[in-house]
C-alpha cells in the first residue's frame, strides 16, 4: 500500500505492469518445459510467450560501452535501462531476481 500521499509515477506504474507481463510468461515456460533445457531453449520459448502477450522482443541485444571512443565491449548497464529482471529456469520451481539501476 503506498502511504505516501504523493502519486506514483506512471513510469513505475508501467514498469510494475511490463515485470508482470515477463514474470507470467517466464513461469507459463518453466511450467511447460520444467528443468533441464539449455539456455537457448528457454530463452526462444521466452521469446515466444512474450510476443503472444504483444511485447517487442530483440534477443543477445548487445550495447557497445566505450573507453576514450573505443567500443571495449558490451554490457547491459551500457543500455541506460533502469528495471531489469534476472530469471533463472534451471530449478524445478522458477527463480527470478528484480534489479532496479
Amino acid at each position: 500500500m503506498n502511504t505516501d500521499s504523493r502519486p506514483i509515477p506512471d513510469s513505475i506504474l508501467m514498469e510494475g505492469e511490463l515485470t508482470e507481463k515477463i514474470l507470467g510468461a517466464a513461469f507459463k515456460v518453466q511450467n511447460k518445459l520444467g528443468e533441464g533445457f539449455l539456455e537457448k531453449v528457454y530463452e526462444n520459448s521466452l521469446s515466444i510467450e512474450l510476443r503472444k502477450c504483444g511485447l517487442k522482443v530483440e534477443c543477445q541485444k548487445a550495447f557497445p560501452v566505450l573507453f576514450e571512443g573505443v567500443a571495449v565491449g558490451n554490457y547491459l548497464k551500457a543500455s541506460g535501462i533502469r528495471v531489469g529482471l534476472l530469471i533463472n529456469f534451471a530449478c524445478p520451481k522458477l527463480q527470478y531476481r528484480r534489479l532496479v539501476v
